[in-house]
């Protein structure tokens, strides 16, 4: 059996190998439903935790049950997010990605211009936001009903109370349960073949008496095609979750395919992006 030279991870191989399920096979399944979900090397090739091996198990189980594969696989999908986090996901998935301490005006800045964009440009875009409390998505919620109005969907997570009936053309509300990760989380991506945006960014502990404008957050974004379908797919499964039965009446036909690599003039240019934040952030 072939060895990953990064640690424990192990090749599509050395997965087909250990599940019986073919590599082609297990490509088909990351392309139709984003599962399983590799971490990305630098040079694009997938690698796979031994925890990947027990959710493909899962999945075969669960179909030799009788159920169907794109029924087993968002179950498993969910029951295997131990993380529960869009931001820790990502990270995980793509180690590259770098995270940057920001103020909530930056965030603010970031996510309003992801939001901008999508609704003026994307073409029926799949878009995902994390609002943390109540308040804030209230706040939010006349630039997401825009939003919704293009996009396939639009969903909305919070910690709400009672999320809203699902009615088309409307954003869709994700209740959190007090314990989710997502409650810590501020999110936007906005996944649309001709504009794929994401940023991600986790609220530092230990600010629970510090002003609303002076929270402090890691964050991450990217353009990067791969990376965004990578953070709506963990989005998608995350809703499966806390509201199942949301997709009804949703084909979301772009988390099913697979888009292409970055550029690396688009690597180079969200680098530089990067450090132009840093720097703006800085200087406020």
């Amino acid at each position: 059996m072939e060895r990953s030279a990064q640690g424990h991870l192990l090749t599509i191989s050395d997965l087909s190998e250990r599940t019986g399920v073919p590599a082609g096979t297990l490509r088909s399944w990351e392309s139709r439903y984003g599962f399983p979900r590799p971490v990305r090397m630098a040079g694009g090739h997938r690698r796979y935790a031994a925890s990947d091996v027990v959710a493909v198990q899962e999945v075969l189980r669960h179909r030799d049950a009788g159920q169907m594969l794109g029924a087993a696989i968002r179950r498993v999908s969910a029951e295997s997010l131990q993380s529960r986090s869009i931001f820790a996901e990502l990270r995980r998935s793509h180690p590259g990605l770098t995270a940057q301490a920001l103020s909530k005006s930056s965030v603010l800045a970031l996510s309003r211009a992801i939001e901008d964009e999508c609704c003026a440009r994307a073409q029926s875009p799949v878009i995902f936001g994390g609002f943390q409390r109540d308040r804030f998505l209230r706040a939010s919620r006349a630039r997401w009903v825009e939003l919704a109005r293009t996009a396939e969907a639009a969903v909305m997570f919070a910690n709400l109370a009672e999320p809203g009936d699902l009615e088309p053309g409307q954003p869709i509300e994700v209740a959190l349960p007090r314990e989710a990760p997502l409650n810590r989380e501020w999110v936007v991506v906005c996944d649309a073949p001709d504009l794929p945006a994401c940023l991600a960014a986790v609220e530092r502990p230990g600010q629970l008496d510090v002003a609303d404008d002076d929270r402090r957050f890691d964050a991450v974004w990217t353009v990067d095609p791969r990376m965004v379908r990578d953070a709506s797919r963990v989005a998608a499964a995350l809703a499966d979750e806390y509201r199942p039965g949301w997709r009804s009446s949703h084909h979301l036909a772009v988390l099913h395919e697979e888009p292409p690599a970055a550029s690396a003039d688009l690597r180079r240019a969200s680098d530089l992006m990067n450090r132009t934040l840093g720097y703006l952030d800085a200087a406020h």
